[in-house]
């Protein structure tokens, strides 16, 4: 039997999804109405949409003049292969994986396009890896924030201002989140589906001048896909990063992007988002320490993410029990949420530890997850009951 009382106050939105996330408050889709629709994105009014969602993101993210930035296709999984597939193989490269989607992309250098100087650093989920054995005479590759384990490097300090390789970062849970040192990055890529929870499809591309130079100066030896070009007849392609895409992008997240921009401007810009998630974490900070159930799987308090932050549950009873146990427990947890209408989407991540994972970007309301922490102690004890019962 369920001791803990049936919470009374249930978030005014449930969706705590980490990708892709819930949409800014006060969304609805008649803020798509003048999205360019059955135009070509290459007419003057399809470019000039492109370009002002970018102009928008550079000046909300404080990006330095000769930085470039593009939209590309993909989300930012074709962010990071674009930037990958043409930059690497000029140097070593020292890749740092802490979660699943960095061990993807060890995957990608080592087994696709099979480097042979590659040194992977790696840490186990709730964990960083030591980001003081970075080797900044090499190329440099790692998550800004790791999605599915909840963890994020503390700043940029650790980086390299005389660095001889580049350093390329996957940022798309950080970027509108983070205070990112733009000097210390050459490649940052990220997703309009994080942060200001814009439709899912199309990836970001940021570029430094040292990136620029290390396209110019050298060719990758594997041939290039069309998706992935970003030079033509050895010169950088700087229309790219003027609003000609390299294929056709939906407008309708053109326009979705350009809502969510406005959107962060009218709430006081990158300041004020980064302090909405900042105090949403502490939220959930609060829960945790009043909570006998669950703690954070990120260990040290300095490297919890404000965005995608990951949960273990700790009750005694379920410490007890085999890892398939606690794998249908978990899941029992977020199918119970899930019935009440109470938090869609919040299962870990199928290959993470099983736990649980909720999105607390700027996007989300702190007193939504006050409530909802309410209700995951709730349904913990009640899938307590059930599994009781059946063993």
């Amino acid at each position: 039997m369920n001791t803990v009382a049936k919470p009374a106050t249930r978030p005014a939105n449930p969706n705590f999804s980490s990708g892709p996330c819930a949409k800014r408050p006060g969304w609805t889709p008649l803020v798509l109405a003048d999205a360019v629709l059955g135009r070509s994105h290459r007419s003057k009014l399809g470019k000039d949409r492109i370009n002002d969602v970018m102009d928008r993101s550079r000046a909300m993210l404080g990006l330095p003049d000769d930085y470039r930035i593009a939209v590309v296709a993909a989300s930012d999984t074709g962010a990071m292969e674009m930037a990958m597939w043409s930059l690497l193989g000029a140097r070593g490269v020292d890749i740092f994986a802490w979660e699943s989607f960095g061990s993807g992309w060890v995957t990608d250098v080592a087994k696709q396009l099979k480097l042979e100087d590659v040194r992977v650093l790696e840490a186990d989920y709730g964990d960083l890896p030591d980001l003081g054995q970075a080797d900044f005479s090499r190329d440099v590759i790692f998550t800004w924030n790791g999605t599915t384990s909840g963890v994020r490097v503390p700043n940029g300090d650790w980086i390299a201002d005389d660095r001889e390789g580049l350093v390329i970062a996957d940022a798309t849970s950080a970027v509108f989140a983070m205070d990112i040192p733009w000097s210390k990055i050459d490649v940052a890529t990220y997703s309009w589906q994080k942060v200001m929870g814009g439709e899912a499809q199309h990836g970001v591309l940021i570029l430094s001048p040292r990136a620029i130079e290390r396209l110019e100066s050298y060719s990758p030896p594997w041939p290039m896909p069309k998706l992935f070009r970003l030079t033509s007849g050895g010169k950088f392609s700087e229309s790219i990063f003027q609003g000609s895409t390299i294929n056709t992008p939906s407008m309708l997240c053109v326009e979705d992007a350009l809502d969510g921009l406005k959107w962060g401007e009218s709430i006081g810009g990158l300041k004020s988002l980064i302090q909405r998630s900042e105090r949403n974490l502490s939220t959930l900070a609060r829960w945790v320490e009043s909570s006998p159930n669950v703690e954070f799987l990120a260990h040290d308090p300095a490297t919890r993410s404000n965005t995608s932050v990951c949960f273990k549950i700790v009750a005694p009873w379920f410490t007890e029990l085999d890892d398939d146990q606690q794998a249908a427990v978990t899941k029992r947890v977020s199918a119970i949420l899930d019935d009440e209408g109470v938090a869609y989407d919040i299962d870990g991540y199928r290959d993470a530890p099983p736990g649980l994972r909720i999105w607390a970007g700027a996007t989300i309301e702190a007193s939504d997850l006050d409530a909802l922490t309410q209700w995951i102690d709730w349904a913990i004890e009640l899938a307590k009951s059930e599994f009781t019962v059946q063993v």
